[in-house]
């Protein structure tokens, strides 16, 4: 009996020095979240050693945005174990009457390059626009074809989503089926993930509408998904099916998952939609204009957590996700980022308000120096926005302004290129009227 107490007493002793994820601190964190970014829907899933734990609607439906990658990285490591393709395939081969160039010479793409982003393409949009609405993959891949490189493939890691569209239609070509046929038929119904859809769901019931930052709030927002885009960043899902997908690849049921993992050997190594960061944990961003989410997981510690949100503020979706998932491994984290988004409405907002002033003064303004100064200063700073801004984010200020920046981005540029215009406007009439008086 007293062997019995000591080991009942030990026992007790033995749990209570193991420190225990702290989950009711999780609840918390996303509400602050939600607070500090003005993002008005969360779900989370939480995998811990085969126990699934939910924050927000399991079920809602979010855009996915780039960790759309690893399903098609998945389906084409598929394609590679069966012998369809090989890594050294080139794009040239596959797609045919495509061709790339660097320094004016024809160069390959391979499989491996497009997989580990390494092709030379970038994200610049302006250098390699994104498909049209009406665009299929194969037209979109025409668009694309013939373009010069900002980099000899192979040698150099840049992010694009160019790759990702492109492996899409390599899919099609090799499989002969639509892309969305194929991802349906080898990757997610296998996987038993039916909630999970390739596109906008046929039924939007589930659908949690993307929204888009504005003067501290969020307002809906809604983009078209276009057909040559989806490979790289457009597929729905909700957090049921992504503790699914995460639990499969904890437990790396396909082989091609552990040949997957195999070639994330460092931090910092990409390969077929994933990236390897501390330790081993791998995971991945995405992030629309009206959504944005993170997953990342650990094989040997049978962990994994992902945040889905319908508002663009990606660093601070993935401070969260890296802070839950630092909590549950037993790790410090640090604080919540904040997206540049975020700054960017702070600042607008703030612009907007001093510019509307501004507008206000200038119509009441005689003074010829002070309208000279007023107009020549915000003159000079829209001039240095509309330059620089397309430099800083690779896209055109259109895009920027429609498109991505919160709202409080166009309002105060608005408002500003009316100070300038209703500035010298005025100057002009003070000038008109003092010659007036002149000749008077």
């Amino acid at each position: 009996m007293k062997r019995i107490i000591l080991i009942t007493t030990m026992l007790i002793m033995l749990a209570n020095s193991v420190s225990l994820p702290d989950y009711s601190r999780i609840e918390p964190e996303v509400d602050r979240f939600k607070s500090e970014t003005g993002c008005n829907s969360v779900s989370v899933v939480i995998y811990d050693h085969g126990e699934m734990t939910y924050y927000g609607d399991s079920k809602a439906l979010y855009q996915i945005g780039s960790m759309t990658k690893s399903f098609t990285g998945l389906a084409v490591e598929q394609l590679i174990n069966s012998g369809s393709i090989s890594e050294n395939d080139t794009v040239a081969e596959l797609v045919p009457g495509f061709t790339a160039y660097y320094d004016s010479s024809a160069v390959d793409i391979t499989i491996r390059n497009l997989l580990m982003q390494q092709s030379g393409f970038t994200n610049s949009e302006t250098d390699y626009p994104s498909a049209a609405e009406d665009m299929s993959l194969a037209e979109w891949a025409e668009e694309i074809s013939g373009r010069e490189l900002k980099s000899y493939p192979g040698t150099e890691y840049s992010y694009s989503n160019v790759n990702y569209n492109l492996l899409g239609l390599i899919i099609e070509n090799v499989s002969g089926k639509p892309y969305r046929k194929y991802m349906e038929e080898q990757v997610l119904q296998p996987l038993g993930l039916h909630s999970t859809t390739v596109g906008i769901p046929a039924d939007g019931e589930h659908v949690i509408p993307g929204t888009r930052l504005g003067f501290r709030k969020a307002f809906e927002y809604d983009i078209p998904v276009r057909e040559g885009s989806i490979p790289a960043g457009y597929f729905y899902s909700d957090a049921e099916d992504i503790g699914i997908w995460m639990s499969a690849w904890i437990k790396a049921e396909y082989p091609e998952m552990n040949e997957i993992i195999s070639h994330l050997d460092e931090e910092g190594d990409y390969y077929a939609g994933w990236e390897r960061f501390d330790g081993d944990t791998i995971g991945h961003s995405g992030g629309t204009p009206n959504y944005s989410s993170r997953i990342v997981f650990s094989q040997s510690k049978e962990i994994g957590v992902c945040v889905l949100t319908n508002l663009n503020v990606a660093a601070s979706t993935d401070s969260l996700c890296n802070n839950i998932f630092a909590e549950i491994a037993g790790y410090d984290h640090g604080d919540l980022s904040c997206d540049v988004w975020t700054v960017f409405d702070i600042i607008f907002t703030s612009v907007s308000a001093i510019c509307s002033v501004i507008l206000l003064v200038v119509a009441f303004m005689k003074k010829k120096g002070v309208l000279i100064g007023i107009g020549s200063a915000l003159a000079l700073l829209l001039v240095l926005v509309l330059i620089l801004f397309p430099v800083i984010f690779g896209a055109g200020i259109r895009e920027i302004a429609l498109v991505w920046a919160p709202w409080s981005f166009l309002t105060g540029m608005i408002i500003m290129a009316a100070d300038v215009v209703l500035a010298a406007v005025k100057y002009c009439m003070v000038k008109v009227n003092e010659g007036r008086k002149k000749t008077g």
